[in-house]
């Protein structure tokens, strides 16, 4: 039995055309990228400015801006208050470096990224990163060979930190550790915002020694040089031992299955009986609705060929490396994870999870 063939109406809706075509738009999103880049909205600060004394001031052609700032207005981003004169909007305020939730620096628009995503196809055909494919080499290998792109990237991650930071702290009683380290901490950004907060902490960021040689300006920078160290090593071949607690901070999604199990059992190795490791996670919900964990996933399969994972996948990457998870705690941002060691080897008996709400907002 052959299926019926489905019968449109006599005028189709144009609805959903005009959808999919704003929604397959990169437009909007490079242009986004290259006005953060030129720092329009620090220009703005203190007021409208015609275009021609904003392109003097970025060094860019005035005709060719006015058409980049009219598109990003037509979205909310900016406003255009007279023909040929431009102001911040409440979407466009958080561009300003100074803002304290500062998204200036979160979006660059990088050669590198825009090539791979060029060959996305590459990834949906073979689950392999199209980054490699493209450059010829891992993401890591290539940051550490570019130091420029690495810095813009650090810079990116440190903006996006201060979200994690406003939403993350309150969930988690990070003041009952004495001391923590931070497994693959990058420069240290994150953890400087968590000993800031909590004085009688210690901190160590460990990653690799060129990804760890800007923490100690990072760490001085925030005031907590006195209460932080970083090392330089990969936690593929070892992890420091002794710490009240273990943080990984969307690590894992960086790594096959595999490669996650091979880390996280180098963490229990170094972990005491009593220390807790805590993941700091974008978690994949089921279901239709939106969330920005599904749109971060792809980014990671771009890049690196790993994934996102659902809370039962996170479950199972624990177990396999003699972990139980125990806490789950959503945020508006990222899901704080905690896991403990098992007893011993084994199936063991699961330990009860946790949920909780949404917490209060970091002041």
């Amino acid at each position: 039995m052959t299926s019926a063939k489905r019968q449109w109406p006599p005028s189709p809706d144009l609805d959903a055309p005009a959808r999919l075509t704003e929604l397959a738009d990169y437009i909007v999103p490079f242009t986004l990228r290259a006005v953060c880049d030129l720092g329009i909205a620090d220009l703005l600060t203190d007021g409208p400015r015609t275009v021609d004394d904003l392109a003097e001031q970025v060094g860019a052609h005035a005709p060719s801006l006015h058409r980049a700032l009219r598109v990003l207005a037509s979205k909310g981003i900016f406003t255009e208050t007279h023909p040929g004169t431009f102001d911040l909007s409440p979407l466009a305020e958080p561009l300003r470096s100074d803002h304290p939730l500062s998204l200036r620096d979160a979006y660059p628009l990088l050669t590198s990224d825009v090539d791979a995503w060029a060959r996305f196809d590459h990834c949906i055909r073979t689950g392999e990163a199209a980054f490699d494919l493209v450059h010829g080499q891992g993401y890591w290998d290539y940051m550490a060979d570019n130091p420029e792109q690495s810095r813009r990237v650090d810079r990116s991650m440190a903006s996006i930190n201060r979200l994690h930071l406003r939403t993350v702290l309150p969930a988690y009683d990070w003041g009952s550790f004495d001391t923590v380290i931070d497994v693959g901490g990058g420069n240290g950004a994150f953890l400087a915002g968590i000993l800031a907060k909590f004085r009688s902490l210690h901190g160590t960021v460990y990653d690799l020694p060129h990804v760890v040689a800007a923490a100690t300006d990072v760490f001085a920078a925030a005031g907590v040089s006195d209460r932080a160290t970083s090392i330089g090593g990969s936690f593929f071949d070892h992890v420091p031992p002794g710490a009240d607690g273990y943080l990984l901070k969307t690590v894992l999604p960086g790594f096959t299955d595999d490669e996650a199990v091979r880390a996280l059992r180098r963490v229990r190795a170094a972990m005491r009986p009593d220390s807790r490791l805590l993941l700091l996670e974008a978690i994949i919900p089921d279901g239709d609705d939106y969330d920005a964990a599904k749109l971060v996933d792809l980014h990671t399969l771009m890049l690196t060929g790993g994934s996102h994972r659902s809370q039962e996948g996170l479950a199972t990457l624990l177990g396999r490396a003699g972990l139980d998870l125990v806490l789950v705690r959503p945020t508006a941002s990222l899901t704080v994870v905690e896991a403990v060691s098992r007893p011993s080897e084994g199936v063991g008996t699961p330990t009860t999870i946790q949920h909780t709400g949404q917490p209060a907002e970091f002041d």
